[in-house]
């Protein structure tokens, strides 16, 4: 028998742990909704992929959650949103979302100059998904783009309030600043740990947004949240490395539960999920 619509719970996925920044917020908006998180630990990063191998890995995490009767998918990473995403929505029962037009959509309403900065990982910024989304929304907007390749790890190391992360964030958004963006989207999950740090270099002028809160707000639109039920939550991860748990828990904002190994990537039943070892921190 298929779980109520109203109880059922969300899932999300991320090609490793940089999405718990998204499930993070998530929780705060929704702190009756269940969620099933799939972190593809084994294979990060994404971003370095092909769109067909990244496509490829999107459908084996997501055939994984409608086994567990979810009832929507929300992509917190980048990279497949951009390009999977806009493949696979239509190929399965459940509402498919991706952050990138979330997290577009706040800066369109944010912007009051329409000067719009942008920051991901190179393939992110590659892809244009951003600047084309925004385009969608207003030809006139001007945006200005920025790989930012060391911010993911100077996170994971778990320097993001560092000298280190305070001269990185100088160097790569200098630029934008002088181009007196007045908007600037956090275009990777990681990125939200590194807020305190960007709001230090960043004039008090230029609104941040991150695309986890923006996501997080638009769940409203593909989720039936229940009241007063008390939530579970499952966190998979394809591969157990090492600090897993501590940096985790920096992202997730509390202590990690509930977190087990399987691997997508091979032959599996639905007998095979519930006896999913779990992982010891």
């Amino acid at each position: 028998m298929s779980t109520p619509k109203s109880v059922a719970p969300l899932g999300v996925f991320d090609s490793g742990l940089g999405g718990l920044t998204v499930v993070r917020q998530i929780q705060k908006v929704y702190p009756h909704l269940s969620i099933i998180y799939y972190g593809d630990t084994a294979r990060v990063p994404y971003g370095t992929k092909s769109p067909q191998t990244v496509t490829h890995f999107s459908r084996q995490i997501i055939e994984f959650l409608i086994a567990q009767d979810i009832q929507a998918i929300m992509v917190a990473c980048n990279t497949a949103s951009a390009t999977a995403v806009p493949v696979l929505k239509d190929e399965y029962p459940v509402p498919i979302h991706g952050v990138v037009e979330p997290g577009a959509k706040a800066a369109f309403h944010a912007t009051q100059t329409g000067k719009i900065g942008v920051i991901g990982t190179n393939s992110t910024i590659r892809s244009s998904v951003y600047k084309s989304a925004l385009k969608r929304l207003d030809e006139s907007l001007e945006v200005t783009v920025q790989p930012c390749p060391l911010f993911v790890p100077i996170v994971e190391e778990g320097w993001e309030t560092h000298q280190v992360a305070e001269i990185t964030v100088r160097e790569y958004l200098a630029q934008m600043i002088e181009q007196k963006i007045d908007t600037l989207i956090l275009g990777c999950t990681h990125y939200p740990l590194l807020s305190e740090t960007l709001r230090k270099v960043l004039p008090d002028s230029i609104t941040i947004i991150d695309s986890g809160v923006a996501a997080a707000n638009a769940v409203e639109n593909i989720v039936e949240s229940p009241m007063e039920v008390i939530p579970k939550y499952k966190y998979y991860v394809s591969d157990t490395p090492e600090r897993f748990s501590e940096i985790g828990t920096r992202f997730l904002g509390h202590p990690m539960e509930n977190v087990y190994y399987f691997d997508v990537d091979r032959p599996w039943t639905a007998a095979d999920i519930q006896s999913a070892p779990k992982v010891t921190p």
